[in-house]
């Protein structure tokens, strides 16, 4: 099978194609041959040596482990009709690779009529993206503001925030972006405009996936009794609410993020529904072979793709 391997930490030369054998699924496992492999910040973070504590990783390592294929065999213990589905899924062994191994009782059938690359958009970012509604909700007519606002889970984020009536902004840099957050039915404020934060009226809520200088200036924007929800540091740094910060706010840092984990399995299957029905349209952005991997990184890194990057062996 095909592979991406990183040997060492480093930039993206550091994403080695490899040939390896394929493995053969064990107790409760499927074999998957993957049509596509999700690729996002989280995978450059790591790759860097710069993840954050909650995803610990060594190399060598297959990156990623989010992908969407066809089941070719089961192990034992698994029922025969997993033979043939369709699925979306998470690969212990890492996603980056032509054909991975999964554990059946994480993997969900795509339905009828649903590609599997909109599928596989919303099996991380979708599922995250409702979780942090679950933990910081919004309420009609309040303002919301989504930093990054068009990519992967922000994209899935500024939707549900909208069904949900709130006045959703979302936090972009240049006019494309901001063209895309418009389609998805919301305002946009243009960060590449040093005064873009006049553009912005007072908030009710900030979800922060970049950290770093633009997170705090987002952090800064909410009105007292106001919600804070820290999701990501594409950046490099997480935003840390300074003890005033969390005096006058309801803070909900990246430390959320494992207490999602649990209940996963009900959002994934919410989330795909809801895009299988036409309620949620996720953004692919881009999709390059599994050889130019070190490729998308370098697009992810410099901002030059917006939705949810894929990867096809």
């Amino acid at each position: 099978m095909e592979a991406i391997m990183v040997s060492r930490f480093g930039g993206p030369e550091v994403l080695e194609p490899v040939s390896l054998p394929d493995p053969e699924p064990g107790e409760g496992q499927l074999r998957v041959a993957v049509e596509y492999a999700g690729a996002g910040w989280l995978d450059t973070l790591i790759r860097r040596g710069k993840g954050p504590e909650e995803f610990p990783v060594r190399p060598p390592y297959v990156p990623g482990g989010a992908v969407a294929g066809t089941v070719t065999a089961t192990g034992a213990g698994v029922p025969g009709d997993w033979l043939g589905a369709r699925v979306i899924t998470r690969a212990p062994g890492g996603g980056y690779a032509s054909v991975v191994l999964a554990d059946a009782a994480f993997a969900f059938r795509v339905p009828d009529g649903l590609g599997l690359p909109e599928a596989l958009a919303v099996l991380d970012d979708g599922s995250t993206a409702l979780a942090l509604l679950e933990r910081t909700p919004v309420f009609p007519g309040e303002n919301v503001l989504v930093v990054p606002g068009v990519g992967g889970p922000g994209s899935l984020l500024v939707q549900l925030a909208r069904d949900r009536e709130a006045n959703v902004i979302a936090a972009v840099r240049g006019p494309e972006k901001a063209a895309l957050a418009r389609r998805l039915g919301v305002r946009a404020a243009d960060y590449a405009d040093p005064a873009w934060t006049g553009q912005v009226p007072g908030l009710d809520v900030v979800f922060d996936g970049v950290g770093g200088p633009l997170g705090a200036s987002a952090l800064g924007l909410l009105r007292d009794g106001g919600r804070f929800s820290g999701y990501g540091m594409s950046s490099g740094a997480p935003t840390e609410p300074a003890e005033a910060d969390r005096r006058r706010l309801t803070v909900a840092d990246m430390s959320q993020l494992p207490e999602f984990w649990p209940d996963t399995p009900r959002r994934i299957r919410h989330v795909l529904a809801e895009t299988a029905a036409g309620r949620l349209a996720p953004v692919v952005g881009r999709v390059y072979p599994l050889r130019d991997a070190a490729k998308a990184h370098e697009d992810i890194e410099a901002r030059r793709v917006t939705g949810k990057i894929l990867l096809r062996p």
